[in-house]
């Protein structure tokens, strides 16, 4: 109780300041849009893989000893040797271009063509196509590689296409950028107009969305303090952070009107007694979200640590800003509200409430029978890892990357690093073998590239600081099949296989072999992050409402509505980006457990007041219901327009898993949830503190007995 009555002087400072609140409100978003500005944003999701591990630490080294990070494979179209080498010199000359590797890096161009090897020669020509291969001086995703990609393009004109992970990352960039302006306006739009509908004034969304904006900006500005982050989470967060604490703009408004019905009250007093009642309702919901979001720090791949955070942190500001930006802006506009009241056309659900407690096993029936098809589709549901896909094949690269196939019959380029120091012969013979790995088209070195039948003497000078240093030396080699298929995922195990025969310490890197490490750690991330999301919940809830039994049957239901909304795709033969799969179902628990928790925290008040299990739990869910309803619907409102629109399947597909998850956690929530309090009432009782109320007699119920200190803010 001191915690309530700290917050109830803190409801009456909040309420007597409310003008200086919003001054210093405003004050705070030029720092936060200066932040939001300044903060990079990472369109390169390989990047978040760990440091440690074989394809990043050969990556560093491309880039330390060679001076090499990006690289592109650059077609032209329909030009002589004369101007493709003349083409070559000004990609040479392009900021952040390393090197640029053509036929005649390693033939010099006076020498006739029947004095070439044929097989060189078609290594870089298709038909009146010429294939270059151009690396950068940065990172595959640095700001540096991406304006290069941008500048060659603009040199070489509609004949050129260049493929790569830079130009993908480049593509991507552009795309969400044109993007993301959209997300936040269709997210606002869509909860405005729910809000319109579903609350009780035309005026209070305006007044919810100014709030939860506000909020939103202070976590988009502190984001400079993190560096960077993805794309992803810069599309998301704002869209999520709108979704998930306009709940507690909803309890904050429903305890206020609340509180305005008791005449001794003024509208300050009732104010007040709203911000310590919403504190109150809003302190184990928001913790939940919080812990579900920090769950995904313990990913190793760091993309999820970047989101958690963000999200985190997104959570925090929307409490702090419903308890204090919020009021002081209803206060403000007070008079703008009461004129627009308009008649509430929420449902009442007195009707359901009653035939739910009436027939509950019914319903724990088909809790039973909709868990074994959900489950299956749950863990049957297909994923792709291929970033290529993520985005519409009409983009420039997408373009190239089918070009390539076309004409030279390449679908990935792989790099291998090996001892500067090993044997010509030892060399050859591994290139030899590697060749032989089903896929391999060719692989390229210093010397290999011509064979002993050329001289050393026509071999250009610089081609050999190009791809030797003095502990390395490179070796690109061209592969038939697409990156994160299961052929070049076996056929990079095959040719781990064959350079470990030669050199212990070589390494494979590129696209291929990063996603392949991708794909090994995000499957053990997934398991490691549902593992503590609902071991921290389940805590989380035990604590909030001190139960044994109550934390199990919440998260069951809330479990029930993720296996139901992942395993959708199954049955509909959608395929999931990656990152979909191992966020959802943390987002989900994190986001929606709430609706449970209010429903909950409502039925534990009636049983403490001495009502039966069947009134406890029919005046549960007729008066959370709408609220919860409203806040599921917000939520859906806020990511289904973006699930729509967005042109980039993991934006599209995340936002139509939290739309759909939002719905279904509602639905769950509605009709199983009920009928567990009603089934389970004995054991929860027994396992729960603050269900039973005893007076000084030991007699149990009471008119006069005070309820838990949870409430509904109904």
């Amino acid at each position: 109780y001191g915690v309530i009555e700290i917050m109830l002087k803190l409801g009456e400072a909040i309420t007597r300041k409310r003008k200086l609140i919003l001054v210093v409100a405003v004050l705070l978003l030029i720092p936060s849009v200066l932040g939001m500005i300044a903060t990079r944003i990472n369109y390169d999701v390989l990047s978040y893989l760990p440091d440690d591990i074989q394809t990043i630490k050969g990556q560093d080294i491309l880039l330390d000893d060679f001076g090499k990070g990006g690289f592109a494979m650059v077609m032209v179209d329909g030009m002589n040797q004369k101007d493709v080498s003349a083409l070559k010199s000004k990609f040479e000359d392009v900021d952040h271009v390393d090197s640029v590797i053509w036929y005649d890096s390693i033939v010099d161009s006076s020498v006739p063509l029947e004095m070439v090897p044929g097989d060189v020669y078609k290594k870089f020509n298709s038909g009146d196509t010429t294939l270059m291969a151009v690396f950068f001086d940065e990172g595959t995703s640095a700001d540096g590689s991406l304006e290069a990609v941008a500048k060659i393009r603009q040199i070489g004109g509609k004949q050129c296409f260049v493929s790569s992970m830079t130009a993908f990352v480049e593509d991507l960039k552009e795309l969400a950028e044109k993007e993301e302006p959209i997300y936040v306006g269709l997210a606002v739009l869509l909860c405005c107009i729910i809000l319109a509908i579903f609350m009780d004034s035309w005026m209070i969304p305006v007044v919810f969305m100014a709030g939860i904006g506000m909020a939103i900006l202070y976590n988009l500005g502190s984001n400079f303090f993190l560096g960077q982050v993805s794309y992803i989470t810069k599309a998301l967060s704002a869209v999520l952070q709108l979704g998930v604490t306009m709940d507690y703009s909803i309890f904050l408004w429903h305890s206020y009107e609340e509180q305005r019905q008791d005449p001794s009250k003024d509208k300050n007093a009732a104010m007040a007694q709203a911000i310590s009642n919403t504190f109150a309702s809003i302190t184990g919901s928001s913790i939940t979200t919080v812990a579900g979001f920090l769950a995904m720090c313990f990913m190793t791949f760091t993309l999820g640590r970047d989101l958690g955070i963000v999200m985190a942190k997104g959570v925090i500001f929307g409490v702090l800003g419903c308890i204090t930006i919020l009021p002081s802006l209803i206060l403000t506009f007070e008079r703008a509200i009461e004129k627009t009241r308009h008649k509430n056309i929420t449902p009442k659900f007195d009707k359901l409430s009653a035939k739910i407690t009436k027939k509950p096993g019914i319903f724990a029936v088909i809790f039973i029978v909709l868990l074994v098809p959900a489950l299956f589709g749950y863990t049957h549901t297909s994923v792709y890892y291929n970033l290529d896909k993520s985005v519409p094949q009409t983009l420039p690269f997408a373009v190239a990357n089918e070009k390539l196939g076309d004409e030279f019959d390449m679908n990935t380029t792989h790099m291998l690093l090996v001892d500067a120091d090993m044997d010509k012969k030892d060399v050859d013979n591994m290139m030899s073998d590697i060749d032989k790995v089903d896929g391999v088209k060719y692989t390229m070195g210093l010397e290999s590239a011509l064979g002993p039948a050329v001289p050393d003497e026509i071999l250009p000078g610089e081609v050999g600081s190009i791809v030797k240093s003095d502990d390395y030396q490179l070796l690109i080699i061209s592969s038939k099949y697409k990156v994160a298929s299961d052929k070049v995922n076996k056929q990079i195990d095959e040719i781990n296989q064959v350079v470990k025969q030669y050199d212990n310490k070589g390494m494979l890197i590129g696209e291929a072999p990063c996603t392949k490490d991708l794909i090994d750690i995000t499957d053990r991330d997934f398991k490691v992050v549902s593992a503590i999301s609902i071991l921290a919940i389940l805590l989380i809830i035990a604590f909030v409402l001190r139960s044994v039994s109550l934390p199990i049957i919440l998260v069951a239901v809330i479990e029930l509505a993720i296996f139901i909304n992942m395993g959708i795709p199954y049955f509909t033969g959608t395929e999931l980006p990656f990152i979909a799969s191992i966020c959802i179902g943390t987002i989900q628990l994190g986001s929606t457990v709430d609706y449970a928790i209010l429903m909950t925290t409502r039925y534990k008040r009636e049983r403490f007041l001495g009502n039966d299990k069947r009134t406890s739990v029919r005046i549960a869910h007729s008066t959370s219901m709408p609220s919860i309803m409203v806040s599921a619907l917000g939520f859906f409102a806020a990511t289904f327009g973006v699930a729509i629109y967005s042109d980039i399947d993991i934006i599209s597909s995340l936002c139509t898993l939290m739309a759909r998850g939002a719905v279904i956690s509602m639905l769950v929530v509605m009709f199983i949830l009920p009928s567990m309090f009603m089934l389970f009432d004995k054991l929860i009782c027994k396992t729960s503190k603050g269900f039973i109320n005893k007076d000084g007699n030991g007699n149990t119920g009471g008119k006069g007995a005070i309820p838990p200190i949870m409430d509904t803010a109904e």
